[in-house]
């Protein structure tokens, strides 16, 4: 029975590459060309290794086939046929999320799929956010930077006036342009936030508490990089804003998130170790 389930999960691995080849090649493309996404590349890595912790439990669990899966497969080819049919990427590519989870259900059963919930829905991660969704978040976040930056220089007693995500300095002009926004910064470590909890083994609420705290960890750090950007062309000259200085702040600016990140990470553990010690209760007499 264990063999006729293998050699059927092969099969239908092999039918899933073949169909979702031409999705897969356009998603890892889009990995590589665009620069929000490149996180996509460690998504598939880290869920194979989710996946691979849970080996013994996916042993010891019940092969329960259930119909409901192959109902979701089905569900999940219509959306790939309405996404092929509207040349809709993002329809095409959750639809092999679902198609995975199904066949997951549908061949081993919903302990399995319970098991496996995780590496699977991690997996909707490196599905690139459809262009009127990403705008309608990448805006509001220009604004929020440039009001920022435009308090701080002003805090910082360097003359400045905001048009709209434009910043007026007496030497240059600013503009915080959509890639200056914040929203890379804010899906790489919302990511990393999420890896972070799962490999910490904490509580669901420890960890939805990480995920959390990676939203105003990257606006604040995107909102001192346009104020950093901004005192540098004011103090050094235009040149400043752009070029190497402008990448490198970006670089070195994530790097700063990313450590406040991981204190972050280090308080939720003690506060979620003390909050343990307290249910279990002082020692008698201590």
């Amino acid at each position: 029975m264990a063999k006729r389930s293998v050699v059927a999960s092969a099969l239908v691995c092999l039918a899933i590459l073949g169909v979702y080849l031409p999705v897969l090649s356009s998603l890892v493309r889009q990995w590589a060309s665009d620069e929000n996404y490149s996180h996509g590349f460690i998504i598939v890595p880290f869920a194979l290794y989710f996946a691979w912790r849970k080996r013994r439990a996916l042993a010891a669990a019940p092969v329960e086939p259930g119909i409901g899966g192959l109902a979701v497969v089905a569900v999940s080819l219509l959306v790939l046929l309405a996404g092929l049919a509207g040349a809709e990427l993002f329809l095409t590519r959750i639809s092999l999320i679902g198609v995975i989870g199904g066949s997951i259900w549908f061949l081993w059963g919903r302990a399995h799929l319970r098991l496996l919930a995780f590496p699977v829905l991690l997996l909707f991660l490196m599905v690139p956010l459809p262009a009127i969704i990403f705008n309608q978040i990448a805006f509001p976040l220009q604004l929020l930077a440039s009001r920022a930056g435009e308090a701080a220089l002003t805090l910082g007693g360097v003359p400045v006036l905001r048009e709209g995500n434009v910043l007026e300095l007496a030497t240059t002009k600013l503009e915080v342009a959509q890639a200056c926004s914040g929203i890379r910064s804010l899906i790489s470590l919302l990511t990393l936030g999420i890896l972070l909890g799962k490999l910490s083994e904490q509580p669901m609420m420890m960890r939805v508490l990480l995920a959390v705290l990676t939203v105003p960890v990257a606006i604040a750090a995107n909102a001192a990089r346009v104020a950093g950007t901004g005192f540098a062309a004011n103090w050094i000259g235009p040149e400043a804003a752009e070029g190497f200085f402008h990448a490198f702040s970006g670089w070195l600016v994530f790097v700063a998130a990313f450590a406040l990140l991981l204190g972050a990470q280090r308080l939720i553990i003690r506060l979620s170790q003390g909050t343990l010690t307290l249910r279990r209760g002082a020692p008698v007499g201590a």
